[in-house]
């Protein structure tokens, strides 16, 4: 049986992860208590003891547990200080066709990211077909529930008045298009330059939009038929990702929810468009298959279990 110590449980992704692990009958989950999640010492003892240790901390934390685990348990980190660091494993078994077995060998893998999820698994197959020019430049639009924002926005969004979630109800930012998302969106999509990233937050709790548009001239003057039959080839036979059928939006009358994949590991890909213009948006939970539902994904890659286990 294994053992699996979640670094970081109180927080929302590891309350998800501890709440999905605990039902299961082939792993051991260990919980630290409440006081001993500050103490240097508790805290290495329990990440040697486990097999798998899932980091649900922030950049520095999960460098610090990196550095206490000192290499006698395998990592799965869920921040952003490994994603594109050498010697880690990405964690988007969809990537291609090797990602599942480098994921289940490594000792080292960094969960991936909400928002580039949707970006990397539309702009990838697009350039490694031919369609897409590797230095055409990008834009990629976004919009989340506030759960993306963690505990301290969680907590604030949920005081507002109606009158604070009125006049705060949808948010951009990233307003210096330094989001800590674009190396990450930039490095495993194939792209050479970094994508133009416009993130929005709402006032609802979770699911998400990621949208890359494009004009046909960007892509070869191909069709958007042409386009999804690219992305329906390289995603056939894949248990969480669904490329919709062509022309299909999973609109309710005429409006796109973003909240239709939630409580599910379902990324939806849809592909719209006309001649001249193309609109590509991925929908999927930004706490399921967006964060917490990708590590359980990737966690039985790693224990070499059914992909799909609680998922």
């Amino acid at each position: 049986m294994a053992r699996v110590f979640i670094d970081g449980q109180a927080g929302t992704t590891g309350l998800e992860l501890a709440e999905r692990l605990r039902a299961r009958d082939d792993l051991e989950l260990l919980e630290i208590q409440a006081e001993e999640r500050k103490d240097t010492e508790a805290r290495r003892a329990f990440l040697h003891s486990a097999d798998v240790a899932i980091l649900c901390l922030p950049d520095d934390a999960a460098r610090e547990a990196v550095a206490l685990a000192e290499g006698k348990t395998r990592i799965l980190d869920a921040s952003t200080a490994y994603r594109t660091a050498e010697g880690w494993a990405y964690g988007l078994p969809e990537l291609n066709q090797g990602a599942r077995a480098e994921i289940a060998a490594a000792e080292c893998v960094s969960n991936p990211g909400c928002y580039p999820q949707g970006f990397i698994l539309f702009v990838r197959p697009l350039i490694d077909a031919g369609l897409l020019d590797a230095e055409k430049p990008l834009r990629c639009n976004a919009i989340s529930g506030y759960s993306g924002g963690g505990r301290q926005m969680i907590e604030a969004r949920r005081a507002y008045d109606a009158a604070e979630a009125d006049r705060l109800s949808v948010q951009a930012y990233g307003l210096t298009l330094t989001h800590k998302h674009v190396p990450e969106m930039q490095h495993y999509s194939g792209t050479a330059l970094a994508p133009i990233f416009t993130p929005t937050v709402a006032h609802y709790y979770k699911g998400m939009l990621v949208e890359v548009p494009l004009f046909a001239r960007e892509v070869g003057n191909a069709t958007p038929l042409e386009v999804h039959r690219v992305l329906q080839e390289r995603y056939a036979g894949e248990p969480f990702v669904t490329v919709l059928p062509y022309g299909e939006d999973g609109a309710e009358n005429g409006y796109l929810n973003a909240t239709a994949c939630n409580d599910s590991n379902r990324l939806e890909l849809m592909v719209l468009g006309n001649d001249e213009q193309l609109r590509l948006i991925a929908r999927y939970d930004n706490l399921g298959k967006g964060a917490a539902g990708a590590a359980v994904q990737n966690l039985n890659l790693m224990l070499g279990v059914s992909e799909e286990t609680s998922l």
